[in-house]
């Protein structure tokens, strides 16, 4: 164990297990209250999964979006209307006490992060919501994201431990203007990154890291925790969780409370194939996340639920690597962007590409029962020449070697042949789709046809739809797909203010949970961008709150006026030898 602040303690109030998003918010939120806590990552480097997301927050009913008000250009969000989605999104397998968790005061997290902690973030009034066919979806307003962020400023050599998952510093508002790799400002992104700016998951934990340090957090890396103390043999015997016991076998006691906050647990191959529900066949995720805090919570008798679900995804595998360990690749643009379609196995489209990555992936599970084999799998992105030279691949782009995890064919019979599809398939398949794109329409899957859709295609498009665009130029190439995950998000159950609960349903006093290692407040539902750690972090926050004795609610103290999105991002921008307007 290496601590990189502070001076060692046998005994803390708070021990917190893990350093992503929702642990540091409940680190942050118990020493604000007066706790002495610590923070025990597994890891060599800091923020978990948090820190190589997106980092953006989905809270209903925010108080960005009311003081825009319900006027032209505002907004109308109620926390019933949100709730009325995630039910539809979830098909009603969600808890309504983590539900209503995380609705009701997701808000009371955000302001609290903000004015207490000094977490900044940007209001994306446009992003649309994943599923705008259910009841309750809005097209924009729910989705938060944090500014960018001086690391070096915030941590000084405390930001070298924060992981980094190698993308330049800009923002979900600037990939909106720019709308494709080829068209990003690379020169001022790098000089954005040589100035010690961040952006998206390494920005927040940034920004709760030294929120965390400036009220007295000790932080420690390579700490894994092993097991539980306990005093007691039940808690209706008066026992309690009194600290944690490290794989070295060390022991730190915890006066008040004990907080899981470890992550899913993808990465142990065996527990992921008995428990979710499909197979899992790379993630993006940090190789520690390997179900330690599930297992811990268990010996106790601790309750799991949702361990069937993850964050699924469409990935490929290009070789990137994290840790040392080979990750999957999120596909997104690649698959939405006009000119690229997915087929399967058979050759033929099969679901909308421009749908959100949670339902697409969905797709790539199905099984073909009668012939006891996947239904869609080995399926694959098929694009043309043109589409390469207008928006790259990845990190590939026009005129380079062809990349190992590309294939590629003078014609669409020779990509098929190469693929193992059916030529006349896949040749039809596209004919279909090319008569119907140039019209800006998909009466198949009905591609383009959603603001979500829409806001992932590319404006400027030639074609009608933003969304759509016909192959029709050689060569041809296809990418291979696979179900993958940026985490599971099922675990250890906990009631609507983060206590642990046993098998009986009773919490188990001193223990708390957070993040992707307890049952989601969406269940299998993924209702907009950030609904990872928009609930996770409210968590996180409802669990520091409780262990000080707090409200759950927060009240601010003055109705600060929201910052301007293009305001931000211009101050963000490079002024002479300093990149103002971050967050300092």
């Amino acid at each position: 164990m290496k601590y990189l602040n502070g001076t060692p303690q046998a005994t803390y109030d708070v021990v917190v297990l893990g350093s992503g998003a929702g642990a540091l918010t409940a680190a942050a939120t118990a020493a604000r209250a007066g706790k002495s806590v610590v923070v025990l990552e597994k890891a060599s480097l800091l923020g978990g999964t948090s820190a190589i997301s997106g980092g953006m927050l989905w809270i209903a009913a925010n108080h960005y979006a009311r003081q825009r008000g319900s006027g032209e250009g505002g907004f109308s969000d109620t926390a019933e209307a949100a709730a009325q989605y995630v039910r539809a999104v979830s098909r009603g397998r969600g808890r309504e006490e983590l539900l209503d968790a995380a609705v009701s005061y997701g808000d009371s997290m955000l302001r609290y992060a903000e004015d207490e902690l000094g977490v900044r973030f940007l209001f994306l009034d446009n992003f649309p919501d994943y599923r705008q066919d259910l009841p309750g979806a809005v097209d924009g307003g729910r989705t938060i994201e944090p500014q960018l962020a001086d690391i070096d400023e915030l941590l000084g050599d405390l930001g070298q431990h924060v992981r980094s998952d190698g993308r330049a510093p800009f923002t979900m508002q600037e990939y909106e203007d720019w709308g494709a790799f080829t068209r990003f400002p690379w020169d001022e992104l790098d000089a954005r990154a040589k100035a010690g700016l961040v952006a998206k998951g390494r920005a927040l934990i940034a920004m709760l890291l030294a929120a965390a340090v400036r009220e007295g957090v000790h932080v420690a890396v390579e700490a894994r925790g092993e097991r539980l103390l306990h005093h007691g043999r039940r808690a209706h015997d008066g026992g309690r969780v009194t600290g944690v016991v490290l794989a070295t076998g060390e022991e730190i006691a915890a006066g008040e409370a004990v907080v899981i906050g470890t992550g899913g647990f993808e990465w142990d191959h065996a527990l992921a194939d008995s428990m979710l529900a499909s197979r899992l066949h790379t993630m993006c995720s940090p190789p520690t996340n390997e179900g330690d805090g599930l297992r811990m919570a268990q010996r106790l008798g601790a309750q799991t639920r949702g361990t069937r679900e993850a964050w699924w995804a469409p990935m490929s595998i290009t070789g990137d690597t994290r840790d040392g360990r080979p990750i999957g690749t999120l596909l997104r643009f690649e698959r939405q962007g006009p000119g690229s379609i997915m087929v399967n196995r058979h050759g033929r489209r099969f679901a909308n590409e421009s749908q959100n990555y949670n339902d697409l992936a969905r797709c790539l599970q199905s099984w073909d029962s009668p012939n006891n084999a996947t239904l869609n799998t080995p399926a694959h992105v098929v694009f043309d020449q043109a589409y390469l030279e207008r928006y790259g691949l990845l990190a590939h782009r026009a005129g380079e070697p062809t990349p190992d995890y590309l294939v590629e064919g003078a014609t669409l019979t020779e990509l098929a042949a190469k693929i193992s599809v059916p030529a006349a398939n896949l040749v039809a398949t596209v004919e279909r789709f090319n008569e119907f794109a140039v019209k800006g329409e998909d009466p198949d899957f009905h591609r383009g046809e959603t603001a979500y859709d829409r806001y992932w295609g590319d404006a400027g498009n030639a074609w009608p739809n933003p969304s759509l665009g016909p192959l029709e130029r050689g060569p041809f190439y296809a990418l291979e797909v696979v179900n993958g995950a940026f985490g599971t998000n099922g675990g250890i159950a906990t009631d609507g203010r983060a206590r642990v609960l046993d098998v009986d349903g009773a919490a188990i006093p001193g223990l708390f949970a957070v993040g992707n290692a307890t049952e989601s407040a969406y269940a299998a539902g993924y209702p907009g961008a950030g609904a990872t750690l928009g609930p996770l972090m409210t968590m996180g926050y409802l669990a520091g709150r409780t262990i000080a004795g707090q409200s759950a609610e927060y009240e601010p103290a003055a109705d600060d006026a929201v910052p301007s999105v293009r305001g931000n991002l211009a101050d963000a921008g490079l002024a002479g030898a300093e990149l103002e307007g971050a967050v300092r």
